[in-house]
């Protein structure tokens, strides 16, 4: 397959139904971005060739160019001293560089022309490639986010991972039951402490009313 082929077929494709079609995205872009940079690579080849080639041609047209003069001097010459043969002869081999001129001129032309061809199509490559750095780019991004995503809803729906989380259930309740014992007998000692105290109130009151009797007593016989 021809460079300009290759070039068209890639340029004229449209990444959107490529990405559709393909069972993976993210290599089909990979393959196409390989293949547009090694397209870019041909191009700078055939471009390289081509403008050798048109210099070559320059060369070879100056080269003419000059033989032709030569000979078209040598005519006038022969003229001037009356041998018409001579300068016929001559005009012969002028028209022999002249016909290379028209044809090496004409080749430089088509080369130009290709030179142009490939300028337009490797701008447009290039274009579609960039296009394709920044899918690919994306579409990585995308797929390492849904990979991830994946390991999750996979480790939240693993049977392993259920009764794991059903054992520590478990093993929080027990933790629970060995919490609410231990706060019992926080409670019970609690409760101990209060009766104490409040048999230290009561030996108070009763001292206290003791000495409320004994105030009474002695203000009743102070007043008989």
């Amino acid at each position: 397959m021809s460079v300009f082929n290759r070039i068209t077929d890639i340029v004229s494709s449209n990444i959107n139904t490529i990405l559709d079609e393909a069972e993976d995205p993210r290599k089909m872009v990979r393959l196409m971005t390989q293949e547009m940079q090694e397209t870019l690579c041909d191009v700078r080849s055939t471009a390289a060739r081509h403008l050798a080639d048109k210099k070559r041609l320059a060369h070879q047209v100056n080269y003419h160019v000059s033989r032709a003069a030569h000979w078209e001097s040598k005519a006038e010459l022969a003229v001037s001293k009356g041998r018409d043969d001579l300068a016929k002869a001559a005009l012969r081999e002028k028209s022999g560089h002249d016909a290379h001129i028209a044809a090496l001129r004409a080749e430089s032309v088509e080369v130009e022309k290709s030179l142009a061809r490939l300028r337009q199509d490797a701008v447009s490559l290039n274009e579609k490639l960039q296009t394709a750095k920044v899918r690919q780019k994306a579409l990585a991004l995308r797929g390492q986010t849904a990979q991830s995503r994946i390991k999750v809803k996979r480790s939240m729906h693993n049977t392993n991972y259920d009764d794991a989380m059903d054992r520590f259930e478990a093993y929080e309740r027990k933790l629970d039951d060995l919490e609410g014992e231990a706060e019992s007998y926080d409670i019970h000692s609690r409760s101990l402490a209060e009766e104490i105290d409040a048999l230290e109130s009561g030996e108070d009151i009763s001292q206290e009313l003791q000495a409320l009797k004994v105030r009474v007593k002695h203000a009743g016989g102070v007043s008989q």
